[in-house]
């Protein structure tokens, strides 16, 4: 993670207007997480991070610094469509950024989470939608059987 938040640093961040306000946040950031991979992001090392801050600022303002002028701001639409540049810059064709969650849904279940595990980090609130995004093998089944 430290090397993403020091890239969006360099490149990203002296574009803002806002840019005073977010160095200081980034700065926070880096000095919690930059030791991460992105894959050891959890909901604890957040929860952490919020410990951690609300020791040095009151909660007024740890929910400022956390939720107005996200750091990193996008929306849906924006995301696809960079998405989909970036593909076609790459020549992949036919992959579209939802296909990501499905992947990912997938990967979840292979790995051996449940169902409502998956539901928490996939943000799915129905379980029939959850479960049409996975596609369990039935020799991982017998071999999870024993």
């Amino acid at each position: 993670l430290g090397g993403l938040l020091t890239r969006y640093e360099i490149e990203i961040l002296p574009s803002h207007k806002s840019h005073q306000v977010e160095h200081y946040r980034l700065k926070q950031l880096n000095q919690h997480f930059s030791t991460l991979k992105l894959s050891e992001l959890t909901v604890q090392e957040v929860a952490k991070y919020r410990d951690t801050r609300l020791k040095t600022i009151s909660p007024a303002s740890l929910k400022r610094e956390l939720t107005e002028s996200p750091l990193f701001s996008y929306t849906a639409r924006g995301l696809s469509g960079t998405f989909l540049k970036l593909c076609r810059k790459v020549k992949i064709q036919d992959l579209h950024f939802h296909d990501l969650r499905h992947e990912a849904t997938s990967r979840f279940f292979e790995k051996g989470l449940n169902p409502v595990e998956v539901a928490t980090i996939t943000g799915h609130k129905d379980t029939k939608m959850l479960m049409r995004y996975t596609h369990l093998r039935a020799e991982d089944l017998v071999e999870r059987l024993g």
